[in-house]
């Protein structure tokens, strides 16, 4: 998203020295789309200019749905385009340097959702363009990610580029190298790619350009001085701009293919380790509005992932039809979801056509899908449910089910023995349940009188706070300060008090300041009222009802025996629409200005966790990756000193020792706060003026799930990642038969995941990412047989053939071996299974 250039603009901006002339090139183009931006007349506007200007050569980043409507639209331009297309693709003049289906930032979303961008946008673009080639990724946007470079290259993409010189306003790449680096990927992957120079700077009196935008004297000049001996500019012009040629007849045209393959110099290819923190993006974190599309898009891709997965074991165990138009539908309408213009630009558009409103009916879409493959059965007496497990880990946990039944149910196995249960609320169930990995376990609902031992988890103190005992954990309640959390003992690390009670600020009290009361609010500033919801031998909840300044809150804070995982629900009833941040901006806002309210997490309201770790270390969660933190804090307030502090998943904090640690887990992707003298936290609410002076505004109740995990040593041995995919991936309650359990695969290392688990015809297809193992091969029991086993790219073609052995319960066992943070895609070739 950018800003239409004025007239007149361009002339003074195209004057190069002629002495520099020829010793550099230009990446002109154009990005957006048919969601984006791009009018009906546009690729007869693109032909007529490619036919005008010989010379001329284009990178295209439109989006591949674009092709539907151009077909439709403008049949005569389309035709002539195709014919272009068919002839220049391969190499020629057109490049298509993004063929993800939902132009998505990448680094909002989970790894399988930045695979399936690839996958079906090229299949798009293939289908109108079977000529295509795929040969370079570059964007406009920062829509960069550590682990790019093996997906890159198992879709066949050898090159990249890491520049977005004209459009800033989300951030950009740290300054790094000269004229081609080696992007090596957290797995050792490596791509060859043109970094944002360490001489190209970010523009002066701008705060969406860096100086390459349109490759003027100081620019080529500085790269020449830093030994850049073929600078190389960049603009992808927004579809819709009528400029032709971005430079006119003042540059060297190229494609990204032809630059990096022939023209830039390969032998002064430095090795950069890029990591998580090198891309530095900042949006608006804590608005409601994006608060909201980040929930949703979570939500959903939860929810395909585990619906995706129940559709394969049914089409191998039932012979169900494999519901792959649902699938597609379900999995494009989330791509669209994360379009990049949905989180940096969610007010735009027409009223009830915005973003916004896109993206709830996209995601809507995604969660209709799931729910028809699902299919939630009616909880009463009589009811046979299965409870799925999506995940190749063990469940063993309690779990709470909704009923209708007006009589009060206890469960039982298949063969009719009691499961031990907990005390229920009128419309809630609590249960122990074992599900084994990839499968389900089938249960029947009974009328009768919940079995186990009755004991209370919860207590009431003499001084008024609230006890809280698991076989895990002790945790101490303070009504009389808003209901924060006092104390919580570790007891696995021999009662360890993870609370820092020398610090001046609560574990989970939220903070912020309110600009128009010029005032600090906290939740520790009134009493609260805390209720005892749920109590018994398997879970307790606690109901926290307290105000951060006139703002009513209600929180639900839940522990489960056996569940290393606290979590932790809070609801804010806002009244009005209250100003919180660092100051307002409701006058004399400048989009020209690098400071910003928004970008100054310290006074949002911020959910808080003084932790008390000694020399604390900070590792976060990105796509296949995780990051070892490198700042000292987290704090920016200037465009132009943006630091990465995006928690996708989970941020994690350890003492320097790594002995013990805490993570944070959030339902969304927002921002974290850390700091040497500051807690680890997240940011909860930001409401304010922020990107083109729109106002953020609070328009209803906030509601936010997060949760916290105590653990012993690092991130790794602590099961973080493990952790977080149960997180994602709660089991799920279906209908039942008689078939009492049932395990499609597992994995002999836990540290292992599977992201994706399809079928393809007769064939099983599953992703594997190593999350935290090391190496060393690892088993894949499958429960049945196949013809062959495969490892393939992720776009089908052949990577090893691999020895199946059959063992004696009649499945069979491959071994796979990759690295920490590598991905793999393993093909059973005619799969029947066990019945």
């Amino acid at each position: 998203m950018k800003l239409k250039p004025m007239g007149g603009v361009l002339l003074g901006i195209l004057l190069v020295q002629t002495a520099t002339a020829q010793q550099n090139y230009f990446i002109d183009g154009y990005h957006g789309g048919f969601y984006g931006h791009y009018p009906d007349d546009y690729t007869a506007f693109i032909n007529e200019q490619l036919q005008a200007h010989p010379a001329w050569k284009i990178n295209l980043e439109l989006e591949p749905v674009t092709w539907d409507a151009v077909q439709r639209r403008e049949p005569e331009a389309y035709a002539v385009f195709k014919q272009t297309m068919s002839r220049e693709a391969a190499n020629g003049r057109i490049e298509y340097v993004n063929p993800s289906y939902g132009q998505s930032y990448l680094y909002t979303g989970s790894g399988e959702s930045m695979i399936r961008q690839f996958s079906y946008g090229m299949q798009k673009i293939k289908a109108h363009f079977p000529e295509a080639t795929f040969t370079t990724y570059s964007s406009e946007e920062p829509c960069f990610t550590s682990a790019l470079p093996q997906v890159l290259l198992s879709f066949g993409i050898h090159y990249a580029a890491l520049k977005n010189p004209n459009t800033c306003w989300g951030g950009y790449t740290r300054a790094f190298g000269g004229e081609l680096v080696q992007w090596q990927g957290p797995d050792g992957s490596q791509v060859l790619t043109v970094p944002r120079y360490s001489s190209e700077q970010l523009e002066k009196k701008s705060t969406w350009q860096t100086t390459a935008w349109n490759n003027n004297v100081g620019y080529i000049q500085s790269a020449l001085a830093a030994g850049i001996a073929h600078p190389v500019g960049m603009c992808l012009q927004d579809a819709g701009w009528r400029n032709g040629p971005w430079l006119k007849d003042h540059a060297q045209y190229v494609t990204w293919r032809e630059y990096i393959g022939h023209v830039a110099d390969h032998r002064k290819a430095t090795v950069w380790k890029l990591s998580q923190e090198d891309v530095l993006v900042s949006l608006v974190w804590g608005a409601q509005a994006l608060q909201r599309i980040a929930q949703q898009v979570r939500a959903a891709e939860n929810n395909i992932v585990a619906a995706e997965k129940y559709a394969a074991m049914r089409t191998l165990l039932e012979q169900q039809a494999w519901p792959q138009y649902a699938l597609d539908s379900a999995w494009k309408n989330l791509l669209l979801s994360q379009h990049h213009d949905c989180w940096i630009v969610p007010y735009n558009g027409r009223p009830g056509d915005t973003w916004i409103d896109k993206v709830q009916a996209w995601t809507d879409n995604t969660r209709a899908v799931s729910h028809d493959i699902l299919q939630p059965p009616p909880l009463v007496a009589g009811q046979q449910i299965r409870l799925v497990n999506t995940t190749v880990l063990r469940r063993d946990e309690w779990v709470t089910i909704p009923y209708s039944s007006r009589t009060t149910l206890v469960v039982t196995d298949a063969q009719g023995k009691p499961i031990p249960s907990s005390r229920s609320t009128d419309t809630t169930l609590v249960f122990h349940a074992q599900v084994p990995p990839m499968g389900f376990t089938t249960y029947r609902l009974v009328e009768g009188q919940p079995l186990g031992n009755t004991a209370h988890l919860s207590s009431r103190l003499p001084d008024g706070k609230y006890n809280i005992h698991t076989d895990l954990y002790q945790v101490v309640i303070d009504p009389a300060k808003g209901g924060i959390i006092t104390s919580l003992v570790d007891k696995r690390a021999g009662s360890k008090e993870l609370v820092d009670a020398a610090s001046s600020r609560g574990f989970n009290e939220m903070r912020g300041y309110f600009y128009h009361d010029s005032a600090w609010h906290s939740s520790m500033d009134t009493a609260a009222t805390v209720t005892v919801l749920e109590d018994g031998v398997g879970k307790t909840t606690v109901q926290v009802k307290g105000f951060i300044g006139p703002h009513p809150f209600t929180q639900l804070i839940t522990l489960a025996s056996g569940q290393p995982r606290i979590d932790l629900q809070v609801t804010i009833d806002w009244q009005g629409n209250p100003g919180i941040g660092a100051y307002s901006q409701d006058k004399g806002y400048q989009a020209e200005s690098p400071q910003k309210a928004f970008y100054n997490d310290s006074c949002k309201l911020l959910v808080l966790f003084p932790a008390n770790l000694q020399q604390q270390q900070v590792h976060k969660d990105a796509p296949y990756d995780v990051t070892t933190s490198r700042l000292s804090n987290t704090f920016f307030n200037r465009w132009d000193s943006i630091k990465n502090n995006v928690l996708l998943h989970w941020v994690d904090v350890t003492d320097g020792a790594g002995r013990e640690g805490l993570a944070v887990f959030s339902d969304h992707t927002t921002s974290y706060v850390h700091g040497e003298h500051y807690p680890l936290g997240f940011t909860l609410q930001y409401s304010g003026r922020a990107l083109w002076g729109r106002n953020y505004t609070i328009t209803g109740p906030t509601t936010v799930h997060y949760a916290l995990l105590p653990h012993q040593g690092n991130w790794e041995q602590g099961g973080v990642a493990a952790e977080e995919t149960k997180w994602c991936a709660p089991l799920q309650v279906v209908p039942g038969d008689s078939k009492a359990t049932f395990s499609l695969f597992s994995v002999t290392d836990t540290r292992w995941q599977s992201p994706a688990v399809m079928i393809d015809g007769k064939d099983l297809l599953i992703r594997l990412y190593n999350a935290a193992g090391d190496d060393r091969p690892q088993e894949i029991r499958l429960n049945g047989k196949a013809t062959q086993a495969l490892l393939e790219q992720l776009d089908g073609r052949l990577l090893q053939s691999l020895k199946i052995t059959n063992i004696t319960n009649g499945g069979c066992v491959v071994k796979v071996a990759m690295p920490r943070f590598g991905i793999r895609t393993l093909r059973f070739k005619n799969v029947t299974i066990n019945r």
